[in-house]
């Protein structure tokens, strides 16, 4: 049964790595064809500004093989195919609201992309999809631990139902938001999934959710050869709404809502720079950073991106460990 399980997660993780590498030379030119090109913010550094008119939406090049690759590799039997599809629900879903904000600006050059109530409006539906999925269809309950602690607290419907919507809402904007350098997020991401297939979701028997993760984590390096410093193309919100959706998900589907918050630190960072910078503004009219998120702010002092890369890597594998030290009293009772 052991062997049967690092099969399916070896062929998918394989699987979509090939199909990332073999996507690319097909991606690239034809979004260099079609002018899909990356606009760069005026405030940025010069050597960002060279990337203007870089393709982007190239998120489609790990996102397609590692979901065709969970469908070929996930189990089907008892609680799995209903958990592979509320995941899978949540992983496209997402991504199609990225293609859409991602066409809209990139397509049609509106600069705001999709509105940010219609782009609400989709992510409160794949909320309620997961939030139904997980404690109707599931039946996982509304309870939640709190990481170290080892304390369970009851929820109940409507409180859990909303933090299953923050955590929608939140990670699929974080993890936007650290798309930003070459291969910052591919690489977070590839650390991330890495965590939550084999030491999470393997960990409680949840082989569909560690396909999902592997196929992923796959999909992730094989992009990372066209997405590493200096990038040929770029993620693009296809790419990082894809990754924040799956990741909402493993979240909740394996009741780790607040475990999420340590493995996902270097997004929490993120976001938060981002809420300094704005209300601190707004406040006094001074920035707390030279340029928010705060990859950027370490950009503008001088550092080169392997440098910025390195450090974000490195914090993203301190707070894996962290969570993985956290895991023996969130898990130890399933």
């Amino acid at each position: 049964m052991f062997n049967a399980t690092l099969l399916r997660l070896a062929g998918a993780g394989v699987l979509a790595l090939i199909g990332a590498l073999a996507l690319g030379p097909a991606v690239i030119p034809l979004m260099r064809r079609l002018k899909f090109g990356q606009t760069i913010r005026a405030e940025m550094s010069a050597h960002h500004q060279a990337k203007a008119g870089t393709p982007t939406m190239g998120g489609v090049i790990f996102a397609i093989p590692a979901i065709l690759a969970t469908l070929i590799f996930a189990p089907r039997t008892g609680d799995a195919l209903p958990r592979l599809i509320i995941a899978l629900v949540l992983t496209v879903g997402h991504g199609l609201v990225g293609f859409a904000d991602d066409y809209i600006k990139v397509v049609l050059k509106r600069s705001l992309g999709l509105r940010a109530r219609d782009k609400l409006l989709a992510q409160v539906f794949l909320a309620a999809v997961l939030g139904y999925g997980a404690v109707e269809v599931l039946g996982l309950g509304t309870a939640v631990t709190l990481p170290y602690l080892d304390v369970s607290i009851e929820l109940g419907k409507p409180l859990y139902y909303v933090l299953v919507l923050f955590i929608v809402w939140g990670t699929a904007n974080a993890v936007n938001f650290a798309d930003g350098l070459d291969g910052l997020l591919g690489g977070l991401s590839v650390i991330t999934f890495t965590f939550y297939g084999l030491f999470v979701a393997l960990a409680l028997g949840q082989t569909d959710l560690a396909v999902l993760s592997i196929a992923l984590v796959g999909g992730c390096l094989g992009f990372l050869y066209y997405n590493h410093y200096p990038a040929r193309i770029f993620m693009g919100d296809v790419g990082s709404f894809t990754l924040g959706g799956a990741l909402a998900a493993l979240a909740v589907l394996t009741k780790t809502e607040f475990l999420l918050v340590v493995v996902g630190g270097v997004y929490v960072i993120e976001v938060i720079s981002v809420i300094l910078q704005v209300a601190s503004f707004r406040l006094t009219g001074k920035r707390i950073f030279r340029m928010a998120p705060l990859h950027h702010h370490f950009e503008l002092l001088g550092w080169s991106e392997w440098q910025v890369l390195l450090l974000f890597w490195g914090v993203s594998l301190v707070l894996t460990v962290l969570g993985w030290l956290a895991l023996p009293g969130m898990l130890g009772g399933r």
